[in-house]
């Protein structure tokens, strides 16, 4: 299912058009960003409760000696995995995760207690100047005593179906299903529609929510080496 597509079943499923309307501040919304909003938090939804190998992105970055924080992605969410290795060539050492008081207790020198990294932890928001911006930071320990390489898996947000310029995306040609009824359940909810067909929307969302989630949380990681990650039984 592409873009259009799903915008033209919304507005059929719905019987609603969804004609733009004036907002408290004056402002208009036309009906395609009306049904492009409700798309959004559709996916925001599914991505936030299946996790599809789709929804991870690899980075490469550099650790340099002596800094013991390690700047996130922009478009980070949470860590899958991450890794450090020599800068010329060598064996991955994947960081275990603990929080910032372990690191700060374990390492409590930072000058001092140097060596190549074994654990992270999220730190915090990343400060510029004098002002905190909204991407995240790691805290290493301990502190680096050389130039590294890090490898870093992480989740993030996919492009919308909104915006892809095809109008196609993983979500939307692999599991049309749950993008539709949970676009419909965003839908309907606005509309502050009947009870009964708020519950079959949501009954069907859920159904293909199950499936979406045997795929994503089951059949795709049955054999994955991290036994500490969401494995869902597949029968």
């Amino acid at each position: 299912m592409d873009y259009q597509e799903l915008f033209d079943a919304v507005q059929s499923y719905s019987e609603n058009t969804f004609p733009a309307f004036d907002l408290s501040n004056g402002s208009q919304d036309t009906t395609t960003e009306q049904i492009n909003r409700f798309i959004r938090q559709a996916e925001q939804r599914i991505y936030n409760t299946v996790q599809f190998p789709s929804l991870r992105k690899n980075m490469t970055g550099n650790i340099q000696s002596g800094n013991k924080y390690l700047k996130a992605p922009d478009d980070f969410l949470a860590v899958y995995s991450l890794a450090v290795y020599p800068v010329g060539g060598g064996d991955y050492e994947y960081l275990l995760n603990k929080d910032v008081n372990f690191i700060r207790a374990a390492y409590p020198n930072p000058t001092t207690d140097t060596g190549k990294p074994r654990y992270y932890g999220l730190f915090g928001p990343a400060i510029v100047g004098n002002a905190i911006t909204d991407e995240l930071t790691f805290i290493l320990g301990p502190t680096p005593d050389t130039n590294y390489l890090a490898e870093l898996h992480f989740y993030y947000y996919p492009e919308s179906i909104t915006v892809a310029a095809d109008g196609r995306t993983w979500l939307g040609d692999n599991f049309d299903t749950v993008l539709l009824y949970g676009t419909l359940v965003e839908a309907y909810t606005y509309m502050k529609g009947e009870a009964d067909v708020m519950a079959f929307y949501e009954t069907k969302y859920k159904e293909a929510l199950a499936l979406a989630k045997r795929l994503g949380d089951g059949m795709e990681r049955q054999d994955a080496y991290r036994s500490g990650q969401y494995r869902q039984p597949v029968t």
